[in-house]
């Protein structure tokens, strides 16, 4: 028997200048979906002329990151000295691992001009033997990455593997991340590969087994199969899961780790500045919170 979704409204925050970010995982009804451990909303905003967004170098350990945006352009820089544009359909995969910093700005031309942004930011722990290893950041192109097609669907398979797809982005255990559009009334099976799924609509409405999903809401389902997804309307979504995590994690601000301990060292490390720099973003931080 197909085990019923569960529904995830998110917690909504004002970083401010009309900026907002939806926090859908962790929460307590899911602290992960298969190696999912963080996933954000963003936007959508619009910023003026010469604003934009500044998120000063900080440090990450344990994850691999991946941002995937709707609208706008971010300007990623980090301490093995990558610096790279993403923009809408491309991908931007860091691996932490033992430890990176980054910063992620609006690039200049952008700032100049204004510009709208929408997108997400996930999380994606390591598996324990692959924690400590060292540091890389991978972009892909639109190109690169596999496009599903079926009738009233079309589908771009980001990281991972489904539908007999699999993305050329480096993961580390099963996973699937998909940006599925689908029209009003189409019907859509989930990967059955995977035991742990999730849906989060960007915009439109799906009916998921007994459970209607509005835009801004997820939800995540676990078992050996899924009820199918019907669209009520023109729909954009996000799929996402893979295989359960390898033991539970331990989220500390950018931190993700197995134990406590590691959390704490990498505490000290940060505050002590053991970390490198950012390649042309050397003069801020983010300090360790209280």
């Amino acid at each position: 028997m197909e085990a019923n979704p569960i529904l995830i409204e998110g917690r909504l925050h004002d970083l401010g200048d009309g900026f907002t970010v939806r926090r859908m995982l962790p929460v307590l009804q899911a602290r992960h979906v298969g190696p999912l451990v963080f996933f954000d909303h963003m936007g959508p905003a619009t910023f003026a002329p010469g604003s934009g967004m500044d998120v000063r170098p900080h440090p990450h350990i344990g994850l691999a990151t991946v941002s995937w945006l709707f609208d706008g352009a971010i300007r990623h820089r980090d301490s093995i000295g990558s610096v790279t544009d993403i923009r809408p359909g491309e991908v931007n995969w860091m691996t932490a691992g033992r430890g990176i910093v980054h910063s992620e700005r609006t690039p200049p031309d952008e700032r100049r001009d204004g510009q709208a942004l929408h997108g997400v930011q996930i999380w994606v722990a390591l598996p324990q033997a692959d924690a400590e290893i060292a540091p890389e950041f991978h972009h892909h192109e639109r190109a690169s990455l596999p496009t599903l097609r079926q009738p009233g669907m079309e589908a771009v398979l980001i990281a991972g593997s489904a539908y007999g797809q699999q993305a050329p982005v480096k993961v580390f255990a099963p996973m699937f991340l998909l940006e599925v559009r689908l029209d009003a009334g189409t019907e859509l099976a989930l990967p059955q590969e995977h035991l742990e799924r999730g849906v989060f609509v960007v915009d439109g409405a799906v009916r998921w087994g007994d459970l209607d999903v509005a835009a801004t809401q997820m939800a995540v389902q676990t078992g050996p199969s899924a009820p199918s997804l019907h669209a009520h309307s023109d729909s954009r979504l996000l799929l996402f899961g893979g295989a359960p995590l390898d033991g539970e994690r331990h989220l500390w601000w950018n931190f993700v780790a197995s134990t406590k301990e590691r959390i704490e060292q990498a505490k000290l490390d940060w505050q002590a500045q053991r970390w490198g720099k950012v390649t042309g973003d050397e003069d801020e931080f983010i300090p360790l919170p209280e």
